[in-house]
C-alpha cells in the first residue's frame, strides 16, 4: 500500500478490500507490505497508527519507515528543533491529530515544550509501532522501499536517508537493480509499473486515492 499521510479513513477502506479480496481469491501465504508516510499533511495520524498497529500484531504486516516517521521519531527521541522542517512537511496536522494545539494565537511555545506535549499523549501502543518499522523488505522478485534506492549501490551498502529520500537519480534510472522496486513517496496520477520499479504513491491526502496492489508471482493487480 501507498503513502496513507493521515488518511485514516481512507486506509480503513482499503483494508476492508484487502480482507474482501483475501476471503474471494484465498491463498496459502498472505503478506501485507506499507511504505510508509503513515503521518503528516492529511486529519487523522493518529488513527493511521492506530489501524496499523492492529494490522501489525493481527496479520504480521510489515511496515516500512518514510521519511516523515524518520522526522517525527528524530523529533520524539533526541532532536526537539526537528520541528522546525516536520512543521514545513505536515508536522501539525498531526500533532493536532494527538490534541497538541497552539495555546495562544502567537503559536506553539518552544520545539521543546511541544516535545514534551507529544510525549505525555503518544500512546505506547504507537511507540511500539514505531519501533517495529523496517526500512526495506524483500519478497521473492520484489523490493519494498520507501522512496527508492541509489542506483548501482548493493542494498546492504544504501545509506538509510536515500531508503527515505532519494528521488531522480532513482527516477530516472532504467537499470536493473536485481529486484523490482516498489516504493511510493513521490506522487503520481496513477501507479507506475515498470520493468524496474512501480511506484504507487497516488497523493491520498489530497486527491483521495490510496492505491493498493497485489503482487502474485509476476502480476500486479490493483485493488
Amino acid at each position: 500500500m501507498g503513502d496513507i499521510h493521515g488518511r485514516s479513513d481512507l486506509l480503513a477502506e482499503t483494508i476492508a478490500r484487502i480482507d474482501d479480496d483475501a476471503r474471494r481469491r484465498p491463498v496459502e501465504h498472505v503478506v501485507e507490505v506499507y511504505l510508509g508516510d503513515y503521518i503528516d499533511r492529511g486529519p487523522d495520524s493518529s488513527g493511521v497508527l492506530d489501524l496499523l498497529a492492529v494490522r501489525l500484531v493481527r496479520r504480521h504486516a510489515i511496515c516500512l519507515r518514510g521519511n516523515h516517521e524518520a522526522i517525527l521519531e528524530r523529533f520524539l527521541r533526541q532532536d526537539a528543533d526537528a520541528l522546525y522542517h516536520w512543521s514545513k512537511l505536515g508536522g501539525l496536522q498531526t500533532l493536532a491529530s494527538y490534541g497538541v494545539v497552539p495555546r495562544s494565537r502567537s503559536g506553539f511555545e518552544t520545539p521543546s515544550a511541544i516535545r514534551r506535549s507529544l510525549m505525555e499523549l503518544f500512546p505506547r501502543e504507537h511507540e511500539l509501532f514505531l519501533q517495529c518499522l523496517r526500512n526495506s523488505f524483500v519478497c521473492g522478485d520484489f523490493l519494498f522501499v520507501h522512496a527508492g534506492i541509489k542506483p548501482g549501490v548493493p542494498m546492504n551498502l544504501q545509506d538509510p536517508e536515500d531508503l527515505y529520500w532519494i528521488r531522480d537519480e532513482f527516477l530516472n534510472s532504467e537499470i536493473n537493480h536485481g529486484k523490482v522496486i516498489v516504493h511510493g513517496h513521490t506522487p503520481v496520477d496513477h501507479p507506475d509499473i515498470r520493468q524496474n520499479r512501480i511506484n504507487i504513491d497516488t497523493g491520498a491526502w489530497r486527491t483521495g486515492v490510496l492505491t493498493c496492489i497485489a503482487i502474485e508471482g509476476a502480476s500486479v493487480l490493483v485493488l
